[in-house]
């Protein structure tokens, strides 16, 4: 949500670029869909560009935001933040991943059952659509994504979830009162993490640094 359709376009471009890279550096199958998750991102800001020169509304590009905003997102990010977790961490991200892929399924039935509608709003996008049971599907969200992340297994995943966490009490601030929402600054940074994190060895990787004996924290 930026400043207009070629912000979006440029920031999405910018995002979805280093997704390609954060995937290039991937060291193990298992990674790989955390490491996409810059891709998606990216494709999302993209895809918002489309809603721009649409005028908003209700339509395809719209349904296509709405899809990876809320149930694509509730599942990809715990099971990804699971998947790339070492066996020590995975036991307590059993439940961000159940409450993620019941969320995201009680999302997509709402998506097929409501109509999303998109408004400009001067700089920004609002997106509105009647969720039934919104507190709890809210709740089930959050704890699905900013949860998995801040239980994930090493100190990037956790800094990712600190800096989405923040993010999301700030940009629901600034919506209340109208301002410029900083999705897109969000999402840049969250990338940035996730490309040092493919820099630094993984959890327990055997490294001359650690002797081979000292997992990652």
């Amino acid at each position: 949500m930026c400043w207009s359709a070629t912000a979006d376009l440029v920031a999405g471009t910018a995002i979805t670029a280093i997704g390609v890279a954060c995937v290039a550096r991937v060291r193990s199958a298992r990674e790989l869909p955390l490491a996409a998750l810059p891709l998606i991102l990216g494709a999302h800001q993209i895809i918002e560009a489309a809603v721009w020169r649409a005028g908003g509304g209700s339509g395809p590009a719209t349904l296509a935001w709405a899809v990876v905003a809320l149930p694509l997102l509730a599942a990809w990010v715990p099971v990804a933040v699971l998947l790339a977790a070492p066996p020590t961490a995975r036991r307590r991200l059993a439940v961000p991943v159940a409450v993620g892929l019941a969320t995201a399924g009680a999302l997509a039935y709402a998506l097929t059952r409501r109509t999303v509608t998109a408004e400009i709003r001067g700089h920004t996008v609002g997106y509105a659509i009647d969720l039934p049971y919104a507190g709890p599907l809210v709740a089930g969200y959050l704890l699905a994504t900013v949860g998995a992340l801040l239980l994930g297994g090493d100190r990037w995943v956790r800094l990712l979830g600190a800096v989405v966490a923040l993010g999301a009490v700030v940009c629901a601030a600034l919506w209340r009162l109208e301002y410029v929402s900083t999705w897109c600054a969000l999402a840049a940074v969250a990338s940035v993490v996730l490309l040092v994190r493919g820099r630094a060895p993984l959890a327990g990787a055997v490294t001359p640094a650690n002797g081979g004996n000292r997992p990652r924290g």
